[in-house]
């Protein structure tokens, strides 16, 4: 009777989440960074780690990702050729980093060399975009983070703000977002845009000194 009920409320809660994951069409949303730490650490499947950290690391859309077949993996130059965009039909190159690499090298040993998609599912078919998601809210669960109802989805924000955090032109993230105009990518500078929130705080700090004189007109 425990466990039935249990698996129930297991099931409501992840009817709501997928609920919330489906109309929740708001601004880009990025993990938070102890966030991120903690979810790749206690991601323990290897092809769990290796999903989220290739979408954590190339900012693919997670439909992208699925559909990605092991010939389209440079695994020593760490790219990624998309034939062909999710949304406009635009190709484009995509690289990962050392750390995702690794996770990669260890998904290759252990994935069925008969398949031809990187990640799969039943029969030769790739991993439907349902299974994802479970899998995702299931190491959420084991993080404790699924209160904070991140999605597959705030993967690729999260990668946008933290190149952008760390300096990247927005004409370069452009490129490797996939994204048609400039100014789509450009949302992503206002949520990261520690530039401004320092030159606030530089003016504010010799307001609040007393540093400025004289009349406005």
């Amino acid at each position: 009777m425990f466990n039935f009920a249990s698996r129930r409320r297991k099931r409501t809660k992840y009817y709501r989440y997928c609920q919330y994951a489906k109309y929740t069409k708001s601004l880009p949303r990025a993990i938070d960074p102890e966030d991120v730490r903690h979810l790749v650490r206690l991601t323990r499947v290897v092809r769990d780690k290796a999903l989220i950290l290739m979408l954590l690391r190339t900012g693919m859309r997670v439909g992208e990702l699925l559909r990605i077949r092991i010939q389209d993996i440079n695994l020593r130059d760490r790219k990624i050729i998309i034939s062909e965009s999710e949304k406009n039909q635009i190709g484009r190159v995509v690289y990962f980093s050392e750390d995702a690499k690794r996770v990669l090298k260890v998904w290759y040993s252990q994935r069925d060399p008969n398949r031809e998609s990187l990640f799969y599912g039943r029969g030769n078919n790739p991993l439907s975009y349902a299974a994802a998601r479970r899998m995702f809210y299931e190491n959420l669960e084991k993080s404790r983070l699924t209160g904070k109802r991140y999605t597959l989805h705030c993967l690729r924000h999260t990668y946008a703000s933290e190149l952008l955090s760390a300096g990247m032109p927005l004409e370069s993230l452009q490129q490797l977002m996939g994204h048609t105009s400039v100014e789509t990518t450009r949302r992503y500078a206002r949520l990261t845009d520690k530039s401004l929130s320092d030159d606030y705080s530089r003016a504010m700090s010799l307001i609040e000194r007393g540093g400025i004189h004289g009349k406005y007109r």
